[in-house]
Formats: structure tokens, sequence, C-alpha cells
């Protein structure tokens, strides 16, 4: 029997649990059936994709959710939309909340934009579209050769911060570096509340000698043909830690786009505990939450952090109960549903202004 060109069908890109548990959400919002697949491991390792049923002539929409083994997640991900694309489906999109290797979106000296690099082998493996939430930079839509739908876990967090926080009227968003100051302004903006900032630092960090600011060298190279005299560069130096704005006797709300290594974050904590503030909420659409995250936030000064399904983070629950999770599953599901049907997707993005 032949399948109707107008139809579509939502994939699960592995087996996971988490994936597994957002694709059915997903699904069930838009009351169709999970595509049959098998995503699996060879004994050597390599990444196995078994579509179970024709795709020809349809629009197919690939979820995955990207766990601790992120590069082995991107495989699965590019076998199963070339398993797709050379099955003659019509349309590939891929449904990727948190897209992997967005911080590496810059050059670092002698480094790679690795980001770059992914846009362009999801392409070459047959995607033709891509559904994220909150890319690291909004710039990163750039590298892509498709479209790009950056959907917002803002309106999720807001309505976290106004019906889950007691008295948060009373409560003042913080940036924990200027850099995060645009983000926190929405947020501030939108719950008609005060804004702080954090500016400075304890000591230089590893991060801080890789971006540049200690090249060139102080001293000239006074062998073989100099060139041009160029002015030298200062070395940037960042003053003590400082709070732009008045904490005390405030709820905190430190917001940001991704919390991993959760150092800055208790760092923060600790000064805004010293400023006066008595209650320190986190606030992030990913929780990537590596390492011994769980375990520097239990014993720190925060006393909650929020984030969203977009990674899945169960493991890390379990071991520190300060973790709350926001489900983000219907804002996919109605991007998955306008797609489908050639519908706006302005609607998604009502009330966020350009360079939000």
């Amino acid at each position: 029997m032949n399948i109707a060109k107008s139809g579509y069908r939502v994939f699960s890109a592995n087996s996971s649990a988490a994936c597994t548990e957002l694709a059915k959400k997903i699904t069930e919002r838009l009351g169709v059936e999970l595509g049959k697949s098998v995503v699996f491991q060879e004994s050597n390792r390599e990444t196995r994709v078994d579509v179970k049923e024709s795709v020809r002539g349809q629009t197919i929409f690939i979820i995955q959710t990207i766990p601790r083994d992120v590069n082995t997640a991107i495989m699965e991900l590019l076998v199963m939309a070339y398993a797709l694309k050379t099955s003659c489906a019509k349309n590939i999109i891929g449904v990727i909340p948190y897209f992997p290797y967005s911080k590496q979106c810059k050059m670092r000296k002698r480094g790679s934009i690795v980001c770059k690099l992914l846009a362009s082998m999801l392409a070459k493996a047959g995607l033709t579209h891509i559904i994220t939430m909150d890319l690291h930079q909004k710039e990163i839509q750039g590298f892509f050769s498709f479209p790009v739908d950056n959907l917002r876990a803002s309106p999720f967090l807001i309505q976290y911060i106004q019906e889950e926080i007691p008295n948060y009227r009373n409560a003042i968003i913080v940036a924990k570096s200027p850099a995060a100051a645009k983000r926190a302004q929405s947020y501030a903006e939108r719950l008609r509340l005060g804004l702080a900032v954090i500016h400075g630092e304890a000591q230089c960090s590893e991060s801080d000698m890789a971006d540049g600011r200690h090249s060139p060298p102080s001293v000239r190279n006074t062998t073989g043909h100099t060139g041009l005299e160029l002015p030298l560069m200062m070395a940037k130096e960042k003053p003590p830690i400082t709070v732009v704005g008045d904490v005390g006797g405030r709820i905190a709300i430190i917001v940001d786009d991704i919390i991993d290594d959760v150092g800055d974050f208790v760092a923060a904590a600790e000064i805004l505990k010293e400023r006066g503030a008595y209650k320190i909420y986190i606030m992030a659409t990913h929780g990537l939450l590596s390492a011994d995250a769980p375990r520097l936030i239990e014993e720190s000064a925060i006393d909650e952090v929020v984030v969203t399904n977009t990674v899945p983070h169960e493991v890390q629950k379990l071991q520190c109960p300060k973790i709350k999770t926001v489900d983000v599953s219907m804002i996919l599901a109605e991007a998955i549903r306008r797609i489908h049907n050639g519908e706006s997707m302005a609607y998604l993005f009502r009330n966020i202004t350009v360079d939000d």
C-alpha cells in the first residue's frame, strides 16, 4: 500500500530511558505512535541503526537527547539520519533540544570551531531542518545550510518562578557574569523584578588563560625581520568579585543557559549569601551537571537548581534532591505539529524580542 506523502513519523535516536521518555511525551501530545527502530552498539562500539518500517515520501522527526556520552549520541543521530535518507524519506528534521559542542563556537588560538563542523556533518548525513532550544550563542544558526528553529525555555522557567517560589516578588534576578547580563535582563523585565550582576573573579582560571589575554608575548622578537612595529597589548586583569545591585534580604535567582561545571555557580552563591541574600535559586535550560556537580550543589549555599528535561539528569537528581526538572515537551511537540502543517512558528516566539 502506498504511504501518503503528507504523512510524518517520529523516531527516537537512541533507546536510553531519558530519550525514550521525552519521545513518548512528545508523541502522546501529538497523538501519534513512536516510530519503530533499533539503535544499538556493536561489540566493537560501532553504532548500528535498523529502521523497522517504511518511511518513503514521509517527513521524519528524529528526537535525540545528549547524554554523558556525547560522541556516541552524535553518531547515533548521524547514522539514523543517513539510514532515513537512503530509505527515501522526504524530509528529515532533527529535534535536538541541547545542541552539543555549542560552547566550541569560537576560535581559541589554534583550535577549531567544532560546532560548525558538527553542523556540516548533520547536513551531509541528510538532515534538512533542526529544532533546538536555547543555543549557547544565537549566531550558531548561521553555521547551518538549512533552517534552524531555536526555541526558548524561558516561558517555562518563568512560570516555575511564579508558581513554585514563595514570595517571588521579593526576588532579584542575578547574572553570574557580565556576559550573562542580557539573559538576566530579559527575565527581570518579564517578571518586573530588579537586576544584579556579579563582576570580577577570585583568581585566573584555566579558561581565561586560553582566551588570548596574555598574547602576544610582552617581549618583542628582535631576530630577523620584525615587520611593522605594532603596539603591545595590555593583559586583561579582572577586579575582585563584586555584586552590582542590592541583594540584601532578597531571594536571588541566578539564570543561565547551561549549568555543567558548577564551580562558578557555587562561588556566586557564596558571594550572594555574604551580601545578605537569604535564598538562592539557579535557573538553567540545560542541566549537564557533569562530574561532581550534584555533590557540590548539595554541599553549597544553593537552595534549588531548576533545569529542563532537554538533557538526561535522572542520576544527578538521585544524588542531589535540590535538582528540580521542568518539562518542555509541550513546546517541542507544538513545533513539530506546526512544521508538519506548514504553520507559522511566530506563535512560539511571542513576546520574545530580537535581542533576547
